[in-house]
C-alpha cells in the first residue's frame, strides 16, 4: 500500500512539508542551553511574532481542521457562535491575565503552568501545584491523543494509508525535534506550521467558493439545505431566544477557557519582554481571526459537495473535499495543514505533560537534561497509545479536555490575577468543584446544548468569592475587635 503511493505528487508535497518542518525543529539544538528552564521555557527569550503564532497554531490544532468542520458541517450556520464567543472570550480574558501571568513567571523559579499558578506569591505550595500537574497530565495526555487521532483521520481518508500511520508518523516528528530542543523547538516549528495551515484554508476555500459559482451561488446553495443557514441550533436546552443567548454565551467561556490551557499559555510565559505582549497578541488574534473565519466558511461549503450526512464521518468532511476539488500537488499542501495543526498542538501538549512529571509531580525535580528529554519520549509513547485504542470524536474529546482544564485551573487564575489569596486548601477545594461541575455536566448530557466549561468556571469563582468574603469579613471583625 505504501509503496504503490510513494511516486505520488501529493505524497511527495505532503512528506516535503513534513521534512521540512522537522529540520526546522532539530535546527533550534543549536540554540539549546542544556538547563531546565531552557527546554521547557526557552529562557523566556522568544519573539512576540514567534509567541503569537506559535500559541495560534497551538490554539486552533487538529481541532480545527477536523473537529470544527465535522461541528460546522453537520450544525450549519449556529457554528459561527461557536466561532464569535470563542475569539471574543479568549481576547477579553487574555486582556486581564497574560501580562499579569508572565510576571508572576518572571518572579518565580518556575518553568510549569502548574508551577506559577500553585506558588503565585511565592509561597510554597506542593500538595496545589501537584494536583494541578496531575490533572494538567490527564487531560493533556487525553488531548495529545485526540491530536495524533485528527491525524490519522486525514491520512486514511486521503492516501488510504492504515488508521494508525498518522498517528505513528506524527509521534516520531514530535519525539525527533522535541527531544532536541524542548519548547523552543516546538515554537519555531509551530511558527512555520501557522503559515502553512492558514495556506492550506485559503486554498481549499477560494477553490471550493469559485467552483459554486462565486460568493452568491455558494449561497444560494447553502439556502437550500434545509435549516441551514438557522441561527441557532434546533435543539436548546431553553427553547426561544434565551436559549440562542445561553448556547451563545457558552461558547464564550469555551474562549475564555484558553486561559486554563497550560500549553497555550506556557508560550506567553516564554515571551521575552512583558513589555511586548501587545505585539504577541496583535500576532495572535490576526492570524486566529482570519484562520476561523475561513475554518468555518469551509465548514458549511462542505455540505453542498458531501450532501448525504449519513455516509460518512462528518469530522473527514475536509479531506473528502479536497481530493474532490483539488488537484494532488494542493491536496498534498491540504494535508500538510491538517497534519501541522495536529502536531503544533500535539507537541506543546506533550511537552507540558513532560513538565507536570518532572517539575510538578516528582519528589525533586529533575535538573538534568536527558532525564527531561527521556520523560518527553515516555510521554509521546502514551499518548500514541492512547490514539491508537481510541476512536471517539475528535471534537468531543477536545472540548472535553479543554472544559475540564479550564474549569480547574481559569478561576483560580483569574482570581490571582485580581490579588486575591487563599490557603492551599481553598485553592484545593475550588479547583476540584470546578473540574467535578464540568464532568457532571457532561455526564448528564447537557454539554450538547451547553459548554460544560460554563457551570465549571462559574461554580469555581463563586466558590472563591466566597472564601474571599469570608477572609475579608474575618479582617474586618478582627479591625473592629482591636480598636475596642
Amino acid at each position: 500500500m505504501f509503496s504503490s503511493l510513494s511516486v505520488s505528487p501529493m505524497v511527495v508535497s505532503f512528506l516535503g512539508f513534513l521534512l521540512a518542518f522537522t529540520l526546522i525543529g532539530i535546527s533550534s539544538v543549536r540554540q539549546s542551553r542544556g538547563t531546565r528552564h531552557d527546554y521547557y521555557l526557552a529562557d523566556s527569550s522568544i519573539k512576540p511574532w514567534l509567541v503569537g503564532l506559535s500559541a495560534v497554531a497551538t490554539n486552533n490544532s487538529g481541532y480545527m481542521f477536523i473537529g470544527v468542520i465535522g461541528y460546522t458541517y453537520s450544525t450549519g450556520l449556529a457554528a459561527v457562535w461557536l466561532m464569535i464567543g470563542w475569539i471574543l472570550g479568549d481576547f477579553l480574558a487574555s486582556m486581564f491575565v497574560h501580562a499579569r501571568l508572565r510576571r508572576a513567571a518572571e518572579g518565580s523559579d518556575e518553568v510549569s503552568y502548574a508551577g506559577v499558578l500553585a506558588n503565585w506569591y511565592g509561597d510554597r505550595n506542593l500538595g496545589l501545584q501537584r494536583v494541578i500537574g496531575l490533572i494538567s497530565l490527564l487531560f493533556l495526555l487525553t488531548y495529545a491523543g485526540a491530536q495524533l487521532v485528527a491525524g490519522s483521520k486525514a491520512l486514511e481518508v486521503l492516501f488510504g494509508w492504515p488508521n494508525w500511520a498518522g498517528a505513528v508518523m506524527g509521534a516520531i516528528m514530535v519525539v525527533l525535534y522535541c527531544f532536541a530542543g524542548g519548547i523552543r523547538a516546538s515554537i519555531w516549528t509551530d511558527a512555520a506550521q501557522s503559515f502553512v495551515m492558514i495556506a492550506a484554508m485559503t486554498t481549499l476555500l477560494v477553490i471550493a467558493v469559485a467552483a459554486l459559482g462565486g460568493l452568491e451561488g455558494t449561497i444560494s446553495r447553502l439556502d437550500a439545505v434545509d435549516g441551514f443557514l438557522n441561527w441557532f441550533p434546533d435543539e436548546l436546552i431553553v427553547p426561544g431566544l434565551a436559549g440562542g443567548v445561553l448556547f451563545a454565551a457558552s461558547w464564550l467561556f469555551a474562549g475564555l477557557s484558553v486561559i486554563g490551557q497550560p500549553h497555550i499559555m506556557i508560550r506567553f510565559m516564554a515571551l521575552e519582554d512583558v513589555a511586548e505582549m501587545r505585539r504577541a497578541r496583535a500576532w495572535y488574534y490576526l492570524w486566529y481571526v482570519v484562520f476561523y473565519c475561513m475554518a468555518t466558511g469551509v465548514g458549511l461549503v462542505s455540505r453542498v459537495y458531501l450532501a448525504d450526512t449519513g455516509s460518512f464521518d462528518a469530522e473527514l468532511a475536509l479531506p473528502t473535499m479536497a481530493l474532490e476539488l483539488l488537484p494532488p500537488m494542493l491536496v498534498g499542501l491540504v494535508l500538510a495543514g491538517i497534519f501541522a495543526a495536529t502536531m503544533s498542538t500535539a507537541d506543546s501538549l506533550i511537552l507540558s505533560c513532560s513538565a507536570a512529571i518532572t517539575h510538578d509531580l516528582l519528589p525533586h525535580r529533575i535538573e538534568k537534561t536527558w532525564l527531561i528529554k527521556l520523560a518527553t519520549v515516555l510521554i509521546t509513547g502514551c499518548a500514541l497509545s492512547l490514539a491508537l485504542l481510541n476512536n471517539a470524536s475528535v471534537f468531543g474529546l477536545v472540548v472535553m479536555a479543554w472544559s475540564g482544564l479550564a474549569s480547574a485551573f481559569a478561576p483560580l487564575l483569574l482570581t490571582r490575577c485580581l490579588g486575591w489569596k487563599f490557603n492551599q486548601t481553598e485553592s484545593l477545594v475550588a479547583v476540584l468543584t470546578g473540574l467535578s461541575v464540568a464532568l457532571f455536566w457532561r455526564y448528564l448530557g447537557w454539554h450538547d446544548a451547553v459548554y460544560e466549561g460554563l457551570p465549571g468556571i462559574i461554580a469555581g469563582l463563586l466558590l472563591l468569592s466566597l472564601f474571599n468574603a469570608l477572609s475579608v469579613t474575618g479582617w474586618m471583625n478582627g479591625q473592629l475587635q482591636k480598636r475596642w
